[in-house]
């Protein structure tokens, strides 16, 4: 599983991506109108767990697809109606679009991939193709 974000990512040391890669790509999300967000993927021997820091959000608001191969995460801020009796004096609060693309290989059962949004945090669960292994096997001599 590779991340991509409109091109593909080398996933070299982290001092490699800092220092060659940041300039190149600085603010260009940005300029799209998607920002980025933290996100944390874990392998066992099942799958691949995939974690998206997203609160503030509800899970009809995500959007998942899966198209040749590339798993895409988006969420897309909706335009918030205007209270004229309500007056803002401070607004921190921001939600932001975002998207996010995976690159999945041979090894993701693609038609078995869940998702559930709980606490905060879109959860993936990619789980991996059950292995055929080639057993070794005695053959008759006749």
């Amino acid at each position: 599983m590779t991340l991509v974000k409109n091109n593909p990512v080398y996933f070299g040391n982290l001092f490699d991506e800092l220092f060659n890669q940041f300039p190149a790509t600085w603010g260009k999300d940005a300029q799209n109108g998607f920002t980025s967000v933290p996100t944390n993927i874990h392998e066992t021997k099942d799958g691949y767990h995939v974690e998206i820091s997203a609160p503030g959000r509800n899970r009809e608001d995500f959007k998942v697809n899966l198209e040749n191969g590339l798993l895409t995460i988006s969420f897309e801020k909706k335009e918030e109606t205007e209270n004229k009796d309500l007056k803002t004096i401070r607004k921190e609060f921001s939600l932001k679009s975002f998207k996010r693309s995976f690159n999945l290989d041979e090894k993701i059962n693609t038609a078995a991939i869940q998702a559930k949004y709980e606490n905060g945090v879109l959860k993936l669960f990619l789980p991996k193709k059950e292995e055929t292994a080639n057993a070794p096997q005695q053959i008759a001599i006749n």
